[in-house]
């Protein structure tokens, strides 16, 4: 048994009283479409890049099942409220885009169903362990994982040969090397603080060690002080208090005008982010580069940002080819080609198996021929697999972006705003019903 499924079995104990609320909760469905008999209609709701060439694909080459594919907002941009919307009027679709961060908050809504029975442990078993973690809550299975999104550093290849900038390896290189750039350039820095998005916070205290809920008999356990949580929060301070780093809101046209005209000369990102700047920045192709990002200790460690799941909502009558569907945007060939062949995605499959056709599919001469997919192989497999999600992230997201954008000297800092996503949680937690402690 690996570690990773020695620590599943072993959390799923403590969880599966904790999570009984969402578990009880979760949808059942109409079960009647185990075989469908014959052509069946799926409903799709997703944001994420190809997607459309995906579905494309599907219905060209498959004539027992069609897919309708609706392109939404992303989750936080009003996706998710949209699907939560649907839910309770009683036409959502049949399948839904979902970030793992916000996956226990849908189940414990009763807005999914558990797809256990199609979705099995032989197909669970050909992905990245911490993918399948995410998605099993209670011991049932609720999503089928599409990709991981393990943290990288892209950088400006030319400007840091310029300003003769090592690509830092540990935080407390990066922090040189910021300085290192802002005395090259007075207009320049190493990359942006995002006020506007939390979970890139987030990822830096997941690859920190830092568990922020965690699931114990029948209690919710909630800590955003922990040492590793602190470390990072004053590290980011320091980084804004000395002027280090931008701030602007992640993908506003502040922020793609810096990496424009090169005032901001890296990007704290994930996996698919290559893709992004790629799509956003095509003149300056053969400029960009990818490295690991710094760890405290230098070597490999990352947290996930972002990263997508399918899963079925409680009211499809259609789940065993919804399952099947979602399975082959996931785990086949056909799938990840049609979504990288898009240019703009560089999805990273949590299916171990899919990651050379995506390497295949997605052209890297953006970043010199560089062999982006075996930094995020390396990245990927240095996943922090102790971080789970609570069932009440939009209340936390929420909160810390809020306090977030009031930060300012002589005002809120990095840790107010943290300190305020928690009280948040436990007071949302606690209106549910549900035992926590923190």
């Amino acid at each position: 048994m690996t570690p990773s499924r020695s620590r599943t079995t072993r959390v799923i104990a403590g969880i599966a009283t904790a999570l009984a609320v969402l578990t009880a909760c979760g949808g059942g469905g109409d079960d009647t479409a185990n075989k469908p008999n014959g052509p069946v209609t799926l409903t799709f709701w997703g944001w994420a890049k190809g997607t459309k060439d995906v579905v494309d694909a599907f219905n060209a080459s498959h004539t027992d099942v069609k897919v309708k594919f609706e392109e939404i907002p992303s989750g936080t941009a009003g996706g998710y409220a949209k699907i939560s919307n649907a839910v309770k009027a009683g036409n959502a679709p049949d399948l839904v885009s979902i970030e793992y961060s916000s996956l226990p908050e849908f189940v414990s809504s009763g807005a999914l169903q558990d797809i256990g029975g199609e979705f099995t442990e032989a197909d669970r078993a050909k992905l990245l362990p911490q993918t399948v973690e995410l998605t099993t809550l209670g011991g049932k299975s609720w999503a089928v994982p599409f990709d991981a999104s393990p943290q990288a550093f892209f950088y400006r290849k030319d400007l840091f040969e310029k300003y003769k900038v090592r690509v830092p390896t540990t935080w407390d290189e990066f922090e040189k090397a910021a300085a290192q750039v802002k005395k090259a350039d007075a207009r320049a820095r190493i990359a942006t603080f995002f006020p506007d998005d939390p979970t890139t916070f987030e990822a830096m205290a997941w690859q920190a060690g830092a568990q922020w809920f965690k699931a114990e008999d029948d209690t919710w356990k909630v800590n955003t002080t922990d040492p590793a949580t602190t470390r990072v929060t004053a590290y980011w301070q320091k980084l804004l208090d000395t002027g280090l780093v931008h701030k602007n809101a992640s993908f506003s046209p502040e922020w793609v005008g810096s990496l424009k005209n090169g005032t901001t000369l890296g990007y704290l990102g994930a996996s698919w982010g290559a893709g992004v700047l790629k799509g956003t920045l095509p003149e300056q192709s053969g400029k960009w580069a990818v490295a690991p990002i710094p760890s405290w200790d230098g070597k490999p460690a990352s947290g996930m940002l972002g990263g997508t799941s399918f899963a079925v909502t409680k009211d499809s009558k259609q789940k065993a080819a919804a399952v099947a569907f979602a399975e082959w945007m996931s785990t086949t060939e056909e799938g990840v080609r049609a979504r990288i062949a898009s240019g703009t995605s560089s999805a990273f499959p949590a299916a171990a198996a899919l990651r050379p056709v995506a390497k295949q599919a997605f052209d890297a001469g953006y970043y010199g021929g560089q062999d982006i997919y075996a930094l995020f192989e390396t990245a990927g497999a240095s996943i922090d697999p102790s971080w789970a999600w609570g069932p009440t992230t939009g209340t936390t997201n929420t909160t810390i972006k809020d306090q977030f954008g009031k930060i300012a000297p002589g005002g809120p800092s990095l840790a107010d705003a943290v300190k305020a996503g928690h009280d948040a949680t436990v007071a949302e937690l606690t209106k549910r019903g549900l035992k926590v402690e923190g």
